[in-house]
């Protein structure tokens, strides 16, 4: 996710690494592989470790990784799972995980080099340095502070949708915006859901399109033409 660099001059600065090795299962069978001739019949193989291709593997990681977390302090949010804190009367720590992608955050850069020392230990990672895109979403760097934004997510928006060139407007939302069904059905309600599920995300660093967005959601089901214009308005 992230170039390869060492740590800036700012504890706090987002790390990123990456999981590239699962450990043990807890425990998973499958029947003899072919071209495996020491199987016997009626037995079968006990993986000693995670395999991507399988179906449980996913749900083994995860319950590996949380269980080692856990042990080196940190705890669950109830809210996201896929957020990890742990916090003490001199620092605080935050872990982001998606799928094998770590994200981790904290007062004090020698905690959050603890955190990957262990992480190497327990698993085999790859440590990608400070973070600079995550999720679509860039980390931008100054004296005053760090930044987030979607710049290239939204040209990505603007690409596909053919209105990459299109001139600014200065509200999200034309004066006195009726959204009632008035006009006839999208011919392309899937585009519709797409284009609006992609505002959502965008949500996270523009909240001065949360209100549009929300209204433009409760149309994914059966969207009419008034709906998409309105859409695009807001591109």
């Amino acid at each position: 996710m992230a170039e390869e660099q060492g740590f800036g001059s700012q504890s706090s600065q987002p790390q990123a690494v990456s999981v590239v090795d699962n450990s043990d299962p807890l425990s998973l069978h499958r029947s003899d592989h072919p071209g495996y001739s020491k199987a016997k019949p009626g037995r079968v193989c006990k993986l000693l470790k995670s395999l991507y291709g399988l179906q449980q593997a996913s749900k083994q990681w995860n319950i590996e990784f949380t269980k080692q977390l856990q042990i080196f302090g940190f705890q669950q949010s109830s809210a996201d799972h896929c957020l990890f804190v742990k916090s003490s009367s001199t620092s605080f720590l935050a872990l982001l995980v998606y799928v094998d992608d770590v994200l981790i955050t904290g007062t004090n850069a020698a905690d959050i080099e603890a955190v990957k020392k262990f992480l190497h230990a327990k698993f085999t990672i790859k440590d990608l340095g400070a973070a600079k895109f995550f999720l679509g979403i860039e980390v931008a760097r100054s004296p005053s502070g760090i930044f987030l934004n979607q710049w290239k997510y939204v040209l990505d928006i603007l690409e596909d949708t053919g209105l990459l060139g299109s001139k600014p407007v200065s509200t999200p939302l034309l004066r006195n915006f009726k959204f009632i069904a008035t006009s006839t059905p999208h011919y392309d309600p899937e585009r519709y859901r797409r284009l609006v599920g992609r505002l959502l995300y965008l949500n996270l660093t523009r909240p001065g399109i949360s209100y549009t967005v929300q209204q433009l959601s409760q149309f994914v089901n059966s969207p009419y033409h008034q709906h998409w214009d309105a859409a695009t308005h807001l591109l």
